[in-house]
Parts: C-alpha cells; structure tokens; sequence
C-alpha cells in the first residue's frame, strides 16, 4: 500500500528527508511512501493531497508541527488525534484502527495524545486566544492542514491520520516577529525578520524560545520517522 505524506514547510521535511522541494513538488521516502511540501494553509494542503492520490497514494498522513490549546501540552509532545473539528464544526474522523496502532508504535518512546485536533485558517498567536479556543472547542491542539488533508482522504476513500507535534505551548504568545515575517507559504523571510527585530529587539529573547520549542518538536518528528515503516503498514 503506498503512503502519501503532507508536509506544511521545509523544516518538517527535513524531519523525513534531505531531499529539498519546492512547494508542490514530491519525492519517494521509500518504494511505497511519497512525501510532497505542500506550503501552509488549508487550500494548499488539499491541493497536494490530490497529487498524491494521483501518484497512487492510497492513504494519507498529515505531518508536521501543531499550536497547543490544552494546558498541558509542551513542545515536542504529539497528538495522534481521533478527529479534527473543522471550521464548519464538523468532526472529521481519523481511520480508527491505524490511529490506535500508530499511537501503540509510539508509546514505548514518546507520549502520544489522542484527543481532538482544531482546524484554523490563520495561526492563533497569544495564549489568551488559545485558552479561548480550548474552552470553546475541547480539542487539544490547532493546525491549518489536517482538516483539509481529511477532507480530501474522506472523498477519496482514502485511510488518514494526523501527526502533529507541538511546537508552541497553550501559555506562550508567539513573536510578532513571525507574524511580520511570514509569506503566504508560511515561510519566514529572514531579511524581513531581522528588520521587525532591528526595531523590536525585545523580541529577540521570545524568538529564542520559539526556536528551541521547534527543536524538541522536530526532534519528536524525527524519531516518530524511525518508526515510519511499521506506521505505514499498521492501517
């Protein structure tokens, strides 16, 4: 069975490959997994979903880094979820068995949770939105993709499930810097971030602890990547 992996942004590819990708573009992890860098956001990420499919991909993992909403969560902490809340508050279910199986593979190594996951189309920077977002919804962390990937999964009769690891703890307000910085691709212009930074410096030590808290997160993908091939087969 072939596997399609989704990735937002070329730091969580880099938990999967070396092989650098424009947005859009695909390459084979193995003889039956593809992973594509599909760019932030949901549209781009359905869009890369069908490329996959087309390519053969009969089941789809979105992978990649989330914003917690829980309490309790800290960076590089994971979340299989059993569902996404949509935008439309409807609930879109992970395949139930490989969602299990997938969090049973892990658990020897890493702390999986496997509550909800929220759907936003932007991202959701200050702590006091995110304590809001949790009260509301109940779900234990918020990315932009995985609803969109889920989507195109259910309309295809394709397996899906999510693998997000948490970057961002419900209690940290990200930078401003990120906000300012950010492309419509969901990358960080460097040349525009050191200009916020030159004229915000108090934003240099937050960004610090930003950049550490996406290590622990990238480090928690690349060892759920060791375990990929028993991942792929557990559907």
């Amino acid at each position: 069975m072939i596997t399609g992996i989704i990735v937002a942004l070329p730091e969580e590819l880099r938990t999967l490959t070396k092989s650098k990708l424009a947005q859009g573009e695909y390459t084979q992890l193995s003889a039956n997994t593809l992973v594509i860098l599909a760019g932030a956001g949901a549209k781009n990420a359905a869009s890369a979903s069908l490329k996959l499919i087309a390519q053969g991909a009969q089941q789809l993992i979105s992978w990649g880094c989330a914003g917690a909403l829980a309490p309790d969560l800290q960076a590089g902490d994971i979340i299989i979820p059993h569902s996404i809340l949509g935008q439309d508050n409807n609930s879109l279910a992970a395949h139930k068995h490989w969602q299990q199986q997938s969090i049973k593979i892990l658990e020897p190594c890493l702390k999986c949770y496997n509550g909800q996951l929220l759907e936003s189309a932007t991202v959701i920077s200050l702590a006091h939105d995110k304590t809001q977002q949790f009260q509301r919804s109940n779900a234990l962390a918020v990315d932009m993709e995985s609803a969109a990937i889920a989507r195109i999964a259910a309309q295809n009769n394709r397996p899906f499930i999510a693998i997000r690891s948490i970057v961002d703890a419900a209690q940290f307000d990200l930078p401003n810097a990120i906000n300012y910085a950010l492309n419509n691709q969901g990358t960080v212009i460097v040349s525009k971030l050191i200009k916020y930074l030159c004229l915000h410096p108090s934003e240099l030590v937050p960004l610090i602890q930003l950049g550490l808290h996406f290590k622990a997160a990238n480090r928690s993908l690349t060892q759920i990547a060791q375990q990929l091939p028993r991942i792929t087969q557990a559907s």
